[in-house]
């Protein structure tokens, strides 16, 4: 497995290269000046503006500023913001716990959804139990976040006056209080994304495992007299969790960038915000920053899936 793995690493090498080469042209060839608010002010001189671009390398070939980009990433160097007047891991780590916290737990919820509600469907399937989780699944992915966030906004914070639906991260309070304010403000986010999420990987749980439970080996197993919660957790489960694991591996480096509509409602500080507000201003190195870190997460979160499956399903060798 390890001369496995050491060959996905170096296969991802070229390939992160090349969508890092695309994004960068992209994002330079893009409209926009990073300093056009300077050069609509009558105060500042169209000198300074001139020596701004001139300092930050803007007017070079497109080659040159990505050679000297990609040198600077592999150093740990990431760029300046030209909007926050800050380094950018600086800025990506300011609002890399708020990122984590919510669409983490999010992420956690929605497990905690779609495993057991789509095991329950796919062992009694049509019955009233599948019906109704079937339905609910359906309305859950089929209604958008930006309108059930708007729903639990307008219930939980405008009429029942229970949670705050503007998400905060100076709060001024220490320990329990502290922790009990983030739950607060973190429960409409976490949960309107859980339930979304949820309802997607409950379907894929059902078909998967209502795939298994119909093979011949689960029949022999049960003749044997071997117990139904055995089987149902070593054989139907882990073998059904393959392809959900495929679509796990794609969810959770959105983490990262954040679900963007989800934190514009609740005006979550997180990744997805800052991704947003940097395109809208072409703060082109946070822009490129972020991107390609989630490429990066994409990439590593594939392989992750494909030593699980091995994991999960020992007839599956890594060659």
């Amino acid at each position: 497995m390890g001369t496995y793995v050491l060959r996905r690493v170096l296969t991802a090498i070229p390939v992160l290269a090349g969508i890092s080469l695309i994004l960068f042209t992209v994002l330079a060839l893009a409209p926009g000046d990073p300093f056009q608010e300077l050069a609509t002010n009558p105060n500042v001189p169209p000198e300074v503006r001139m020596n701004l671009r001139k300092q930050f390398g803007l007017d070079d070939p497109i080659m040159l500023r990505y050679a000297r980009w990609f040198g600077s990433m592999m150093r740990g160097e990431w760029g300046f913001s030209f909007v926050s007047r800050v380094d950018v891991d600086k800025l990506i780590v300011q609002r890399l716990p708020t990122t984590l916290f919510v669409l983490g737990s999010a992420q956690l919820l929605a497990l905690a959804v779609a495993l057991p509600v789509g095991i329950l469907s796919a062992r009694k399937p049509y019955s009233l139990i599948d019906q109704v989780g079937t339905t609910l699944a359906f309305i859950g992915f089929s209604l958008p976040t930006f309108f059930t966030g708007l729903l639990f906004i307008l219930f939980f914070s405008i009429y029942l006056d229970w949670l705050p639906f503007i998400y905060r991260a100076d709060i001024q309070a220490t320990g329990v209080r502290w922790l009990w304010e983030n739950l607060k403000q973190g429960v409409m986010p976490i949960t309107v994304l859980g339930l979304f999420q949820g309802a997607q990987l409950t379907r894929f749980v059902r078909s998967s495992v209502l795939d298994v439970i119909q093979l011949d080996y689960i029949r022999t197993a049960r003749s044997k007299g071997v117990p139904e919660r055995v089987t149902l957790v070593k054989h139907v489960v882990r073998n059904a969790l393959i392809p959900v694991v495929t679509l796990l591996a794609i969810q959770v480096p959105q983490i990262f960038t954040g679900a963007v509509v989800t934190e514009q409602i609740f005006r979550v500080p997180g990744i997805g915000s800052l991704l947003i507000t940097s395109i809208l201003a072409n703060d082109t190195p946070v822009v490129m920053a972020i991107t390609f870190v989630f490429s990066v997460l994409v990439v590593m979160f594939a392989l992750v899936a494909d030593l699980l499956y091995g994991w999960l399903d020992p007839r599956i060798s890594f060659r």
